[in-house]
């Protein structure tokens, strides 16, 4: 525990004040010559690419390719080692953290539940949501029905279901917390990998519907799920 207390932090969170760069919108990406290692193995190297606002980019490639470092790199949960990656023209490492966590919401591939119902998981980005707009999210991430069969429905505690949720339905409850948080810039990292095919269809036709006047980044090895984008990235 002590040794947990004293790890120092990947990345140094900006904050506001002289130094922190404030952003209030979301104008879109550009990464330029993005450099990037975990030890002596490089994941990517002089990797280029501009994420344009209102549209939907996948990118697409095989387990290893960078895609989901290159996700964590927008938000900064890593620095690059080299290159630079620009938010609405500006430097990833000067706009103040709790502006760039508003700006974007990411969905990883492993969704992790915490203490408390299922509603309050769902609203984990967005507190003091309704009942009505959770439902919302949930029934756009497919999972309401569910839910409602479960004997208290959203009151239900994760601890009281146990080991009982299947990866799918960890998964779309991921999807739900990011449609309710309704950030302008979504990060999906495979995010239809534990979903059979007429769920999948489901929320891609979700997405497909709520990316008006948002950015979505949807990373994938699964062709089908390109199916929605507007440009696609081959990543190898």
């Amino acid at each position: 525990m002590l040794a947990l207390l004293e790890e120092e932090p990947e990345v140094v969170e900006v904050k506001k004040g002289k130094n922190g760069v404030s952003l209030k919108e979301f104008s879109g990406v550009k990464a330029k010559n993005v450099d990037f290692s975990y030890g002596d193995k490089i994941i990517l190297e002089d990797f280029t690419l501009e994420i344009k606002k209102g549209r939907i980019l996948g990118i697409h490639g095989a387990s290893g390719s960078g895609k989901s470092t290159f996700l964590k790199l927008l938000m900064r949960f890593w620095e690059t080692d080299g290159g630079e990656i620009l938010i609405s023209g500006k430097d990833i490492k000067k706009i103040v953290t709790e502006d760039l966590r508003k700006l974007e919401g990411y969905v990883t591939q492993e969704t992790h539940l915490f203490t408390g119902t299922i509603a309050e998981n769902i609203a984990l980005g967005k507190p003091d949501a309704t009942l009505s707009e959770i439902r919302e999210a949930a029934r756009a991430a497919s999972i309401d029905e569910f839910i409602l069969g479960l004997p208290k429905g959203y009151d239900t505690k994760v601890g009281e279901l146990g080991d009982t949720l299947s990866s799918g339905e960890k998964q779309r409850l991921g999807i739900a917390r990011a449609f309710l948080y309704n950030a302008p810039f979504i990060l999906l990292d495979e995010p239809t990998s534990n979903l059979d095919s007429l769920n999948e269809g489901i929320i891609l036709k979700a997405l497909k519907e709520r990316s008006k006047g948002r950015t979505i980044l949807l990373v994938s090895h699964r062709d089908s799920t390109m199916n929605i984008v507007d440009e696609m990235v081959e990543m190898g």
